[in-house]
């Protein structure tokens, strides 16, 4: 005869080992990254409508150019990607950083498969000289809506 406290002890386990088995195959899939592919990035003035303005540093304002980025978004795959971030450098004449340590520039909320134009607006302080260059665009985003 099996001590009690053995048979309650192997119980536990093999409910354990199928509670682990069944969240095994029954877990969601985890949400990754797919990749954005953009090209044809370009840049233009935005129309007055859109904005002039001013850009506040430190407490400090200075005068801005407004700009829209566009381009095509290329998805490869055959779901809508939501939430994808764009990436890239942005240097003007003087091959000076337009966006000081930071290469997030904006983001596409959504971007159905295929190709797909997008746009986005950026704010370059006034003293610094065109024309831009706009380097290493991409975006990467998320196969379903990502919950805020």
């Amino acid at each position: 005869m099996v001590p009690f406290m053995l048979t309650r002890s192997l119980a536990a386990i093999l409910v354990t080992c199928v509670f682990t088995v069944i969240s095994w195959t029954f877990s969601p899939g985890a949400i990754a990254l797919t990749q954005i592919r953009l090209f044809d990035v370009d840049y233009h003035k935005c129309p007055p409508e859109v904005g002039d303005g001013s850009v506040t540093s430190g407490g400090t304002t200075m005068a801005a150019n407004c700009f829209l980025v566009t381009g095509k978004a290329e998805n490869s795959t055959n779901k809508y990607v939501y939430d994808a971030d764009i990436f890239g450098r942005i240097y003007d004449a003087n091959n000076d950083p337009v966006m000081q340590n930071r290469t997030r520039l904006g983001s596409i909320p959504e971007v159905p498969p295929g190709v797909s134009d997008f746009e986005m607006r950026i704010t370059v302080a006034a003293n610094q000289p065109e024309p831009l260059k706009l380097k290493q665009f991409k975006a990467a985003g998320f196969g379903a809506q990502v919950r805020k």
